[in-house]
């Protein structure tokens, strides 16, 4: 049951010949998402080995165009690859109107639909949910409306013990009961309790991506517990002021909302084109938040499971 966050892009708006706008492909259980959609994310999908038939629905943080000029041209390809299922596109307003025109002058004989969900970037909200993963909005403050996301994990399936089967001689119908959660009554009336009997393999993970913003008390809070946050740091400690003018965040703002949240690792990037290096940036955070690392491009960040 795989957890896994790669990243596709890790630069602010300016172009540069070393890394690419922002995008990230989340594998939840070998479902993939597209978090954010920069120039070329079509490219770096096909270079680190993520075939673009398998994506199930695009994220948009918001309408800048480092975050969003890639779909277009991805949406046009899907087709050339044969595509038939709906690909579903969650971001804010007005998005829909965007995809309209695109969809009318270059894409109007699509093979599959494009499905657009309005993202609320003033609410914490469920967007989608399916069997194994809940996808939640997260308000942020930046230039523009911005919502960062939560990929939450559902619970996974009960397991029953072995030896518990063993010892209470327990049938297949009485399993199946232990797993939807149930006491078990054994032939001789006894009740035995489903926590005697059953356990959860592994604990539900959680990724939190954080992007474009100021630091925000309230974002971090609602990404609490993530096993894995991704938090802009477009810029170094020295340049708060110009940080917060431009609605993003410096290295020790990410290393913050990480403490606040109290996530167990944290990727930071959005680098701006300044920065030839990423490795001061990198231990700027550590300094205050140790599990801090860059988001160099065609790493993949493994959520491994834990009890």
């Amino acid at each position: 049951m795989s957890f896994s966050v790669t990243i596709l892009g890790s630069s602010s708006a300016k172009p540069t010949l070393s890394r690419h706008p922002s995008a990230q492909a989340v594998n939840v259980h070998e479902q993939y998402y597209l978090v954010d959609a920069g120039e070329g994310v079509q490219q770096q999908l096909i270079r680190y080995g993520i075939n673009p038939l398998k994506l199930r629905a695009v994220f948009i943080s918001h309408l800048h165009g480092d975050h969003v000029f890639g779909l277009f041209p991805l949406i046009s390809t899907l087709a050339l690859y044969g595509r038939k299922t709906p690909l579903r596109v969650f971001a804010p307003a007005p998005m829909g109107e965007i995809l309209a025109c695109h969809l009318k002058y270059f894409d109007s004989e699509l093979p599959y639909p494009v499905v657009w969900t309005e993202v609320d970037t003033t609410k914490h909200a469920l967007l989608m949910e399916n069997r194994t993963l809940e996808v939640w909005s997260i308000p942020l403050r930046h230039r523009v409306p911005t919502a960062g996301f939560l990929f939450r994990e559902k619970e996974p399936a009960l397991n029953v013990d072995k030896f518990k089967i063993t010892k209470y001689g327990l049938s297949v119908a009485q399993i199946t009961a232990a797993k939807r959660g149930e006491d078990v009554t054994l032939s001789t009336g006894e009740v035995i309790p489903n926590g005697e009997l059953t356990y959860r393999p592994y604990a539900p993970r959680s990724y939190a991506y954080l992007s474009d913003t100021n630091f925000s008390a309230k974002a971090a809070a609602l990404a609490a517990g993530a096993d894995l946050m991704y938090h802009e740091a477009t810029y170094a400690a020295a340049e708060q002021k110009a940080a917060r003018e431009r609605g993003h965040s410096t290295t020790t703002d990410a290393a913050k909302a990480a403490l606040k949240a109290g996530a167990k690792r944290l990727v930071i990037g959005h680098y701006s084109s300044r920065y030839k290096d990423e490795n001061m940036l990198v231990e700027e955070a550590r300094a205050i938040f140790p599990e801090t690392y860059p988001a160099t491009e065609g790493v993949t960040f493994t959520l491994e499971k834990q009890r």
